[in-house]
C-alpha cells in the first residue's frame, strides 16, 4: 500500500460522499468491519474499515444516519471486494441490504491454494507474507462505545491496509501457479443468499446436548428451539437471553403439561415461567406427537465395514499424493470423515466441490469408478490407471 497515504475517520455525510468519489473508479477495494453482538441477535456494525492502495478510511456508521453512497460501491458488481474470513462481514450486508455482495475474494480461502493451514488467521497471514506483526491490544474491545481513540482506529485500520498487500501478493502468486480461477466457486458461493438466511426450524442444530435426545423428547426440542429462535430474531436479542439451551433440553426431556410442572425444572427463571410458560406449555404439547426430524446425514453415521474402511484408507492415500503433488497440507484437501461419506456413497462433500474437485475430488471418483489405481514404484505409491479386466 501507498505509504503515504492517510488514514481518514468519516463521521459526516459530505466527507462520507467525498470518499465515495474518489474511490468510486477502483477495481478492487478491501474491506473488514468492527460488529457487536454480545446483546443482540444480529450483529451491530460499529466500524466499516475500506481501503486501496492509495487510500484508507475507516467510517462510523454510528455517527452517520445513511451508509448508501458506501454500499452502492461495495454492493458495485464491477468492483471486487476483498476481505479476510469474509463470512461475518457479509452477513452484516446481507442484513443491511437483504442481499451478499459480489464479486468477493477471500483472502483466507485463498491461501490455503499456497499450503498455508485451514482457517489462517489474519494476523498470521500477513505475519507470514508481509513480515509484520500486528497488535492485538484492541481485540476485545468495544467497539460501540464513542469516542474511538487513535490507537483504536489505527488497529482497525490495519485490517485493510495490510490486506491490500496480502491480496496482491496472494492474487499474483495464485496466477503464476494456474490455481487463480479455482477459486471462482468458493467465492460465488459466499454471495449465496443461502449463507446468511435464517431458518428457525434448523435452530435445534445449534442446541447442545440435542444429539443425546430421541422421540418425543427431540420432537419437543425441536419446536421450542423454533419457538426461542423466533422470539429472538423479533426482540433482536442473543438466543440465549431468552432460554439456555439447558433450560431447553430440561423442558424437551420433562415434557411438562402445566406451568406449575414447568416451574418445577432447573434453570428456569420465575420471570419467563410467569410470562411466557403458558406458550412454552403449548409448544410443548402440540410438539409431543409429532415425528421428529432426522439429524443430517444421518445415513453417513453407519458403521463401516472393513471393506469400506479399506477403501476410505486408498482414498486418503490418494488424497496425500495430490498434497504432495501440489504442495499442500493434505487435510485441507479433504478429511478422512468426508472419504467415509463418500465411501458410503454420498458424493455432496467439499472434496466434490470447487478447487478441491479439480485438484482430488475427479481423481477420487475414478478411483470410486475403478478407472485408477494405486501401485508402488521403486518404493514409491503412486496413481495408475486401472488394469482393464
Amino acid at each position: 500500500m501507498n505509504d503515504t497515504a492517510q488514514l481518514q475517520y468519516i463521521d459526516t455525510a459530505e466527507a462520507l460522499q467525498a470518499f465515495c468519489n474518489r474511490i468510486a473508479g477502483a477495481d478492487w477495494i478491501a474491506l473488514d468491519t468492527e460488529f457487536l453482538r454480545e446483546k443482540t441477535y444480529y450483529p451491530k456494525l460499529c466500524l466499516l474499515q475500506i481501503a486501496t492502495p492509495d487510500v484508507v478510511a475507516c467510517v462510523d456508521p454510528l455517527a452517520l444516519d445513511d451508509l448508501g453512497p458506501l454500499l452502492d460501491l461495495i454492493f458495485d458488481p464491477g468492483i471486487t471486494k476483498v476481505m479476510h474470513s469474509a463470512r461475518q462481514d457479509m452477513e452484516i450486508f446481507f442484513h443491511l441490504r437483504g442481499a451478499a455482495p459480489a464479486p468477493v475474494f477471500d483472502t483466507q480461502i485463498a491461501a490455503l491454494l499456497l499450503g498455508y493451514p485451514d482457517q489462517i488467521g489474519y494476523g498470521n497471514l500477513v505475519r507470514e507474507l508481509l513480515g509484520v506483526s500486528l497488535e492485538k491490544l484492541h481485540t476485545r474491545a468495544d467497539w460501540s462505545l464513542r469516542p474511538l481513540s487513535d490507537p483504536q482506529l489505527q488497529y482497525a485500520a490495519d485490517d485493510v491496509i495490510y490486506l491490500v498487500d496480502v491480496y496482491r501478493q496472494l492474487q499474483a502468486k495464485l496466477q503464476q501457479l494456474g490455481r487463480l480461477e479455482w477459486l471462482a466457486e468458493d467465492f460465488q458461493q459466499l454471495s449465496s443468499a443461502d449463507l446468511y438466511l435464517t431458518h428457525p426450524e434448523q435452530a435445534w442444530l445449534k442446541v447442545k446436548g440435542s444429539n443425546r435426545l430421541k422421540g418425543a423428547s427431540l420432537a419437543v426440542l425441536q419446536s421450542l428451539a423454533k419457538w426461542r429462535e423466533e422470539r429472538a430474531i423479533r426482540s433482536d436479542r442473543p438466543r440465549g437471553w431468552i432460554l439456555r439451551d439447558d433450560a431447553l433440553i430440561e423442558i424437551a426431556r420433562h415434557r411438562p403439561v402445566s406451568v406449575a410442572a414447568l416451574g418445577k425444572l432447573r434453570g428456569l427463571n420465575e420471570r419467563l415461567v410467569s410470562k411466557s410458560g403458558a406458550e412454552l406449555v403449548a409448544v410443548v404439547a402440540q410438539a409431543v406427537d409429532s415425528k421428529p426430524q432426522p439429524f443430517p446425514n444421518a445415513a453417513d453415521r453407519v458403521r463401516l465395514t472393513p471393506l469400506q474402511d479399506a477403501l476410505v484408507d486408498a482414498m486418503l492415500a490418494l488424497v496425500r499424493l495430490s498434497g504432495a503433488q501440489h504442495a499442500l497440507n493434505p487435510a485441507v484437501l479433504a478429511s478422512r470423515k468426508e472419504l467415509e461419506k463418500l465411501a458410503l456413497g454420498n458424493a455432496d462433500t467439499d472434496v466434490m466441490h470447487g478447487w478441491r474437485r479439480k485438484l482430488v475430488g475427479e481423481q477420487l471418483q475414478a478411483l470410486l469408478d475403478g478407472k485408477l489405481g494405486l501401485a508402488v514404484r521403486d518404493g514409491q505409491l503412486v496413481i495408475t490407471a486401472a488394469a482393464r479386466a
